[in-house]
């Protein structure tokens, strides 16, 4: 039997690449995506997209309102989406996602019997959020030995965050190797109901560089400007 892993998947670039690596490993993919309250909904579309184009086990969208506390540029529609890098933590940072949707998974692999959480987060070409590094990986870890009935009973607690210490472009050149299909994936921060990219927002320079310095095509579909 394969042994079950539960994917966070987003639908962009890093969420599809961590799919493929986990699927590849042999691992039985469980995909849990999440509507939180995002301005756009493209995301989730090319989320099941990608589900689909891998064959995933399962998948579960999951409604949470982050939205009604707000504080970012994804949730909040007052907080215009940055056109330019930004210093310090950006305004697209969204409060506690990676603890809320890091929750959620842990409490799914419990349910599947102790499985395996892969997550796509990345602390090289990334937008500074505090919730990426791998020493918050490390203290969720801890809490979630400290936190389930598996972990008080023994069980190891496996988060794999497999792209953390990679660049975009070596992300990137893994996943092709692997057969992701970058055109089914959304990055953009301010992407269109069609899923098109803005091409100025930071996801969006960031992947743009990747598919640059992978010396990859980049499929992106962009906004007429």
């Amino acid at each position: 039997m394969m042994k079950p892993a539960v994917i966070l998947l987003s639908g962009g670039l890093d969420s599809a690449t961590v799919l493929a690596i986990a699927k590849a490993q042999g691992y039985e993919c469980h995909a849990l995506s999440f509507d939180y309250g995002q301005r756009h909904g493209a995301e989730l579309a090319a989320a099941a997209r990608v589900a689909d184009y891998f064959g995933v086990a399962d998948r579960k969208l999951i409604r949470i309102g982050l939205d009604a506390i707000g504080g970012s540029a994804l949730t909040d529609a007052n907080i215009a989406v940055p056109d330019h890098p930004q210093a310090g933590i950006p305004v697209t940072y969204v409060p506690a996602r990676n603890t809320v949707f890091l929750s959620f998974a842990l409490g799914w692999a419990e349910v599947l019997g102790n499985a395996d959480i892969f997550i796509g987060v990345n602390a090289v070409d990334y937008s500074g959020y505090p919730d990426c590094r791998p020493e918050y990986i490390e203290a969720f870890r801890k809490l979630a030995k400290l936190a389930t009935k598996a972990g008080v009973e023994g069980a190891d607690i496996r988060i794999h965050t497999p792209l953390i210490q990679l660049s975009k472009a070596e992300i990137i050149q893994q996943g092709v190797a692997l057969g992701v299909d970058y055109a089914l994936t959304v990055s953009c921060y301010a992407a269109d109901p069609e899923g098109r990219a803005c091409g100025v927002c930071d996801a969006c320079r960031l992947r743009a560089e990747g598919f640059r310095q992978a010396k990859v095509v980049d499929p992106t579909r962009y906004v007429a400007r």
